[in-house]
Parts: structure tokens; C-alpha cells; sequence
């Protein structure tokens, strides 16, 4: 309960760099019990074969029961699951937030920015289309440093221009006083890119095992994010130079000049350069001039990233490599159900949807 009050109430202020004890040993002792707890990979061919009311008796008798039973009086079928999920993964990483202390807090608390980067994003593209409070916060998740509180009163503002207005005293002012109500994939882009700057800068010169190894890991996530970029512009034809402004710099391997001088290549020279890379063996069986669909190599990326953190996670037991691995896996614990969820609500086969799992 206390989590929670936390959680709806915003402790996750502003913080500066933290002096003194990062406590390695008993965070990761809690993250390793937390992630025993996950799903087993058995378990989503199971579900896949129960309807949606089987499916939310399911997980309220696992690690979503107290979502299920919170948010059941105001939701139901869908909905309640899409809400329980979001609920469950703000708890978790909130949790993860309160467990953790020094510089190993402030690297996490920097990490989960990103919810609040997809919160504000989310909140803009509800305001652009016209959605209802209720649509945009079944895609909200307060795992970050702006409260489920604050961030719902964003989306219950009636106009862009109100939500902007909240979030003028935040460290996001300056990019969205430049939203005009059109320009919102260019806001989106420069939101990211601040995002990964920010990491950058909370991890300063890396000098320490733990600095290095989140370098690594955040470095290694803009590869595959790039890559996931790189094969939508190529797979639709967009080769003008300008769309190189959504590259990301920054990433362990593809270096930006690299991804740049992709762009004005076909998609059949392009997947000849990819071969180049240090990623292509994972991707390779699922690539091909005739592919009509991006789902398989995205959800190899997805699986790639999954297995890299899982591999370092056992090299470097205690350091923050464990953290962020159990992260992944947890987001992708909720990515699957979420999957599973809205396929059967929108009668996707079971093969359409077992090509999403990452499992």
C-alpha cells in the first residue's frame, strides 16, 4: 500500500547525483526473487487457448492479483486487463526505485525516465486525435518520475496547448513550447534523443565496472532501436537524407555515419550491408527482398536484446547488469499478455499472434 500511495502521490521527484553506498548485494537478491516470479515460458501457449475471462482468472491468481482486484470495480474484459498490466509494471519499477540506494538508485531513476517520455508522447497523440481521458491512460504507465496523479490530470486537459502548459516547469519545457499542434513525430524524436542524452550524461566518463556496464547496456539498446528504425524507412522506400534525424547516436556497434549512408540504399543492398553487422545472425533467417511484414525481425531484436541482458546478467551478478535485465524481461512478461490480450479481442489468429510473442 505504501508503494502505491508513493506511486499516486509522485516521490519520484527530481534528483541530482547521489553521494555514498550503492547496495549491489541486497538489490539484486530482491530482483532475483522478483524476477523467479515471472511467468515460465510454458505458460503463453496456455493462455493463448483460454478466452479473455479465463485469461483475467489467470493472472489475478499469479502476480496481478492485487491490480485485478483494485481496478475490477472500474473496468472489465479488456480493459481491466490493459489496466491491471500498466498498474502492476508502475508498482514493480516503483518498487525498484524504493529498494535501491546511491549512485545505483539515480542510474535506475534515470533509466525509467522513459515512462514519462511514452506518457508525455502518449498524452499528445491522445490530444491530436481527439482520444478520451479513459483511451489515453489505458496506455499510461507512471513508472517514472511524473506521478499516476500528475499524469492523469495531463490527460484529462481539454487541448495540447493545456498539457503543455502543466509541463512548462518540467526538464521537457523547452522541446514541447515547439509543438504546434502538426509537428508531433518531430517532438516525439527529439523527446527520445533527450532521453538517451540524459543517460548519457547521468552516466558521465564511465569509470567503474557498474558505469561501463550500463553504458554498454543502454548503448546496445540504440543499436537495436536504430536497427528497428533503419528497416521501417527502407522496408516503405523513405530514403531522404533528412529522415537520418531519427537515428539515434551513440550506439556499441552501428556507428551513425554507417546508418546514414544506409539510407540511400535499396532494401536489397541494405540487408547486404546488414550482413556486415554484428546483428545480422540473428535476423538473417527472418529477412528477405520479398518480406511483406517487419513483425518477425522486430520481435528477433526483441528477443536478441533480451538474451544479450541475460547474458551479461550472468557474468556480472552483482551490478546493476541483473537490474536491467530483469526490466526487460518484466516489460516483456506484460508486452506478451498485452499481446495475447488484444489478438483475441480483435480475432488475430493463434499463429498472427505467437509471430509477436517474444518468448
Amino acid at each position: 500500500m505504501r508503494l502505491l500511495q508513493r506511486l499516486k502521490q509522485g516521490f519520484n521527484t527530481q534528483k541530482s547525483r547521489p553521494q555514498g553506498h550503492s547496495n549491489y548485494a541486497y538489490t539484486t537478491a530482491r530482483v532475483r526473487a522478483m524476477k523467479s516470479k515471472l511467468l515460465p515460458q510454458e505458460t503463453y501457449p496456455r493462455l493463448m487457448n483460454m478466452q479473455i475471462v479465463e485469461i483475467t482468472r489467470f493472472i489475478q491468481e499469479v502476480e496481478y492479483k492485487e491490480d485485478v482486484d483494485e481496478l475490477a470495480r472500474l473496468y472489465e474484459g479488456v480493459d481491466l486487463i490493459e489496466h491491471a498490466l500498466n498498474r502492476n509494471l508502475a508498482v514493480t519499477f516503483t518498487k525498484l526505485i524504493s529498494i535501491s540506494e546511491g549512485e545505483l538508485n539515480f542510474l535506475i531513476s534515470e533509466y525509467l525516465k522513459k515512462y514519462d517520455i511514452w506518457n508525455i508522447k502518449t498524452i499528445l497523440r491522445g490530444k491530436y486525435c481527439g482520444a478520451s481521458t479513459d483511451d489515453i491512460l489505458e496506455a499510461v504507465v507512471a513508472a517514472g518520475r511524473l506521478s499516476y496523479t500528475f499524469t492523469s490530470e495531463l490527460a484529462a486537459k481539454s487541448t495540447y496547448e493545456d498539457v503543455i502548459t502543466s509541463l512548462l516547469t518540467s526538464e521537457y519545457s523547452l522541446i514541447l513550447k515547439e509543438y504546434d499542434g502538426k509537428n508531433l513525430s518531430e517532438i516525439e524524436n527529439r523527446l527520445d534523443k533527450k532521453y538517451y542524452d540524459d543517460l548519457f550524461q547521468a552516466i558521465g566518463n564511465p569509470k567503474s565496472k557498474d558505469q561501463k556496464l550500463f553504458s554498454k547496456f543502454i548503448r546496445t539498446d540504440i543499436d537495436l532501436k536504430n536497427l528497428v528504425t533503419l528497416f521501417r524507412l527502407k522496408k516503405y522506400g523513405l530514403t531522404d537524407p533528412s529522415m537520418a534525424d531519427l537515428l539515434i547516436e551513440g550506439g556499441l556497434k552501428l556507428k551513425i555515419q554507417e546508418m546514414e549512408r544506409m539510407l540511400s540504399l535499396s532494401f536489397e543492398d541494405f540487408l547486404v550491408e546488414l550482413e556486415n553487422t554484428p546483428y545480422w545472425e540473428e535476423i538473417s533467417d527472418c529477412c528477405g527482398p520479398k518480406m511483406d511484414s517487419l513483425i518477425y525481425v522486430e520481435t528477433r531484436l526483441r528477443k536478441l536484446r533480451l538474451k544479450s541482458a541475460a547474458s551479461f546478467s550472468h557474468v556480472y551478478p552483482l551490478s546493476i547488469v541483473p537490474i536491467m535485465d530483469y526490466v526487460l524481461s518484466k516489460e516483456n512478461e506484460v508486452s506478451n499478455l498485452r499481446m495475447i490480450v488484444r489478438g483475441k479481442a480483435v480475432g488475430l489468429s493463434d499463429e498472427e499472434i505467437k509471430n509477436q510473442l517474444v518468448i
